[in-house]
């Protein structure tokens, strides 16, 4: 089974399903190589809550928020703000 598309212009998502079908039927031989490839980054896993320096962004923004500091946006200004990142 060979599995050909574009890079450009297939979703990110699309690609995790593609190979994630291809894993799940793809002979030993090539599994083991696709895990040769990546298994010292799948052994570096990021647990965010141990992060001291995570914790406490995540702690100032929230009191930011409570305190009425914070800029926040309603749901359409927030789409509206994406589009407009995308167009540039």
């Amino acid at each position: 089974m060979v599995i050909c598309f574009k890079a450009r212009g297939i979703s990110t998502v699309e690609i995790r399903q593609k190979l994630h079908d291809y894993i799940e039927s793809a002979p030993d031989k090539k599994v083991e190589a696709i895990y040769t490839m990546v298994k010292e980054e799948i052994g570096e896993a990021y647990y965010h809550w141990e992060d001291e320096e995570f914790v406490a962004e995540l702690q100032r923004r929230d009191d930011e928020y409570l305190s009425g500091n914070a800029k926040t946006y309603t749901m359409n200004e927030a789409i509206e703000r994406a589009r407009q990142a995308i167009e540039k």
